[in-house]
């Protein structure tokens, strides 16, 4: 009695939470699979003899395996449709009803089969038969739902570049949503092993060396890469073969974002210049090298600037407990605390105002706020503009960095990370030279304290203020001329969050008086660049090229003669010194007439007595 009302509750709470024909359905089957199952485990036990079967029996175990599966799903919730036809979640919550519906039928079977006419064996081998029947059903069930999804008649032809999980994500994800702009007609993969590999019944029909006769035999118009974490350079490779059959290449968040469900299908879009020339940052585990940030005091010098406000950003994340931002743009400080606090009003202590050339006053501000860790990226960075005044990259870079160092020694920072630059490795620019006397000088602070004193040393910031990308965009959308230098010309390039990520690790990483350097891989040449931006935007512009500029190189370097290329912690990341300067051989005059005739800001021969702290 008992049994029969908990199982009038179990159809009367199923009647209510889902539609009764999708109920009635799924328990129907899964009844008959059980009749079917035991049926065939006593056919198989008599050897086909159908004679020897007791039916009245046999009659009886099946309406009790029904009733159990019923009981014992209603338990797990199985026929409350939580999860989707054929999925592995539903084959996990099939998987126990039928074992304890075995259980509970196959003890007793056992114990008093033999008086009751029924053969021990029976539950035992219906079980494995019964599982199988009814996740069969199901995957069926699942194919026919997903071949009733027709693609919109606008939908377009795509490959999918790329067979792994997140390919095959993408390929489910069109087939089974009605709305799809895309139809998937075929999967790209470079490994051979995959080749005539189905997923979600499409075929991998090729490599990337197979794109141009794949493409034109399922005359699709899109290519979707779907590589996590793809490199720049395989991503130019593909985005050059797609061209040559018009394929208008798109890509795909990553495989993070897609798990975690922060994307749909319609957030692919187009690629752009920044995947073609960015790269990944380096994996390392940040949370475990930046432990030195928690519960500290942080200051950042141009905090308002690309790399500065990136570098709040990531910052904040690691729990200091004062995040002290200083610039002298109050705009640029408005937008960072915006971007981290929420609000640009720029009233409370973690926005300064300060100058960095200015010693009195960073004196003053370290001496009131006493910072433990500082990232030092305030900086005069445009090559051409500082040939033309020279002495304001001396007054900014060398005595600002002079003057920050100075302050951070006298409240006994620990950990100070001065951001250089590539310029700083056999310089022949003004900016050269003066990020390299910065790393100099950051040197020879370590010297005199012992402290993690280093530098980090990068090339060009992809997107950053006043950087080539939106330098070329504002040329294009103008109509041109596109100048660049020479056609040549080649330079390494980084994201934002890179860069600082780099800057970050430097502090947990680097060892007194270093300067750290990420292997960027192969540099990118500029006129390939510009021909890829000018292709995209679809327009005609003229490129002319003006030479290159005083103090220019042709291929920058990223470690200088003389300087070594030692590895000891990072694979991706090299560790080497650079010979230290005392502040007190700084010459303004020296700098001005004669910087240019040493790799070292000042010449070995400087007499002490000629010192200028201007």
């Amino acid at each position: 009695m008992a049994l029969s009302k908990f199982v009038t509750n179990a159809v009367g709470h199923l009647q209510k939470s889902v539609p009764l024909v999708r109920f009635g359905t799924q328990f129907g089957f899964d009844a008959v699979s059980w009749a079917i199952a035991l049926i065939l485990a006593q056919a198989f036990r008599y050897e086909f003899q159908v004679a020897e079967i007791s039916w009245a029996p046999l009659a009886g175990l099946c309406a009790g395996a029904a009733i159990l599966q019923l009981v014992v799903g209603s338990s797990y919730h199985l026929y409350q449709g939580r999860h989707p036809y054929g999925s592995f979640a539903e084959v996990r919550s099939l998987l126990w009803p039928v074992v304890v519906t075995a259980l509970v039928l196959g003890v007793p079977v056992i114990a008093f089969g033999g008086p009751l006419d029924i053969p021990r064996s029976t539950v035992v081998i219906a079980l494995p038969m019964a599982f199988v029947f009814m996740g069969g059903v199901r995957y069926y069930n699942r194919l026919l739902l997903e071949r009733s999804i027709v693609p919109a008649d606008n939908a377009r032809n795509a490959l999918i570049y790329g067979a792994g999980y997140l390919g095959g994500s993408i390929v489910r994800r069109m087939k089974t949503d009605p709305q799809s702009s895309f139809r998937a007609v075929g999967l790209i993969d470079d490994d051979p092993r995959k080749r005539n590999v189905w997923l979600h019944g499409v075929r991998v029909m090729g490599t990337g060396a197979d794109l141009v006769r794949v493409a034109e035999a399922t005359k699709a118009t899109i290519l979707i890469v779907s590589i996590a974490r793809v490199e720049a350079e395989l991503l130019r490779e593909i985005s050059d073969a797609a061209d040559v059959v018009g394929l208008r290449v798109k890509v795909f968040p990553t495989l993070d974002d897609v798990l975690k469900g922060k994307v749909r299908l319609n957030d692919l879009r187009d690629i752009s210049i920044d995947d073609l020339i960015g790269r990944h940052p380096v994996d390392t585990d940040m949370a475990s090298i930046a432990g030195y940030i928690a519960g500290k005091r942080v200051l950042v010098t141009g905090a308002g600037g690309s790399i500065g406000s990136e570098l709040c950003r990531q910052i904040s994340k690691f729990g200091p407990s004062e995040l002290i931002m200083l610039d002298r743009d109050e705009t640029g400080l408005q937008t960072t605390q915006i971007s981290i606090l929420g609000h640009g009003l720029l009233d409370t202590k973690d926005v300064v105002l300060a100058d960095i050339r200015d010693l009195d006053a960073l004196t003053d501000i370290f001496n009131d706020r006493r910072p433990d860790v500082v990232f030092h990226a305030a900086a005069l960075k445009h090559l051409p503009m500082l040939e033309q005044y020279p002495d304001e990259a001396w007054k900014t870079n060398v005595l600002g960095t002079r003057n920050v160092l100075e302050a951070a020694q006298n409240v006994g920072v620990e950990t100070f990370v001065n951001v250089s630059t590539d310029k700083a490795a056999n310089p022949t620019s003004i900016l050269g030279y003066s990020k390299r006397a910065g790393e100099q000088l950051t040197a020879y602070a370590a010297q005199q304290t012992g402290h993690d004193y280093i530098s980090v040393r990068f090339g060009n910031v992809i997107g950053s203020r006043g950087s080539m990308l939106p330098t070329f965009t504002a040329l294009i959308e103008a109509g041109g001329p596109l100048t660049i230098t020479h056609p040549d010309v080649t330079r390494f390039f980084m994201t934002i969050p890179e860069a600082c990520q780099l800057v970050v690790q430097a502090g947990g990483i680097g060892r007194p008086g270093e300067v750290l350097i990420l292997d960027m891989g192969e540099p990118v040449r500029i006129l390939d660049i510009a021909q890829r931006m000018i292709a995209q935007s679809g327009k005609a512009i003229e490129v002319i090229y003006t030479g290159l500029r005083e103090g220019e190189k042709l291929h920058e370097e990223l470690v200088g003669l003389g300087e070594t290329d030692e590895r000891p912690l990072h694979p991706k990341i090299s560790h080497t010194q650079v010979p230290p300067i005392a502040p007190d051989r700084l010459d303004g005059q020296i700098w001005r007439h004669g910087h240019a005739s040493s790799t070292d800001l000042v010449p070995a021969s400087l007499s002490r007595e000629k010192v200028s702290h201007e």
